[in-house]
């Protein structure tokens, strides 16, 4: 029996409906929908929300996981995953055919997302709309999505990890720390990489933290190193 609220999005005017209780689960959403109304009038009770910056395909995201505590492609686990190991596996649902949709939607790793005319993760996407609305365990399903990920040409790696960083604030560090790491593991991949040469003459903040970041690795191994030599006696 919630109120619908109506929700505007995009550039196109995009038409959603979401029912006023769920939305409440946002602090952002709860913040608007207390006091913003279409009309005044008592006899029209009808709410409305304008998100003009908001992608319609992460909206959708997001109102899924409302709704079903989770979005498309869904995290399965793997069935006999948890037999000899104390943690149980995941896969995102139809892994093995990214061409079947199921009637639902993309189950690619990308989209295109207007603002940046060009493709980006949509995973980080997801998880920078729940950083904005408030909802930690989208944050945390749409993170681990990510890492199930793979095969990600460099050029989107990077385009993404900008996008994390440009709409996540200073404090967050889970996200930033996936691509780090992701950069990290991978960096032969990464050191021949013409686009990765590109972006780091460019300049951004990620390039900052990825130099801390490995520092921070090397005196690890270091550490680690050290600590099998054998002792003198």
């Amino acid at each position: 029996m919630s109120p619908i609220v109506t929700l505007i999005v995009g550039q196109n005017q995009r038409f959603f409906v979401a029912h006023e209780e769920l939305l409440f689960r946002s602090p952002f959403f709860a913040a608007i929908l207390q006091d913003h109304f279409v009309d005044d009038e008592d006899d029209n009770p009808n709410k409305a929300v304008v998100l003009p910056d908001e992608e319609p395909e992460i909206l959708s995201c997001v109102l899924e996981w409302l709704y079903k505590g989770d979005y498309y492609p869904r995290l399965l686990r793997v069935e006999g995953s948890n037999n000899n190991n104390s943690h149980p596996e995941w896969e995102l649902e139809n892994a093995s055919d990214p061409n079947n949709t199921g009637g639902r939607g993309s189950s690619e790793a990308t989209f295109f997302h207007s603002g940046i005319d060009d493709l980006v993760l949509r995973d980080t996407v997801v998880y920078c709309a729940a950083e904005r609305y408030g909802l930690e365990e989208l944050k945390r399903l749409a993170l681990r999505k990510q890492g199930l990920q793979s095969g990600i040409p460099i050029d989107v790696i990077l385009r993404s990890a900008r996008f994390a960083y440009d709409n996540t604030p200073d404090s967050e560090f889970r996200l930033r720390a996936h691509y780090l790491a992701m950069i990290i593991r991978t960096r032969q991949i990464f050191k021949s990489s013409g686009t990765m040469q590109l972006e780091m003459e460019a300049g951004h903040k990620i390039f900052f933290d990825l130099f801390v970041a490995m520092c921070n690795h090397m005196d690890d191994l270091e550490e680690f190193g050290a600590s099998k030599l054998p002792r003198m006696v």
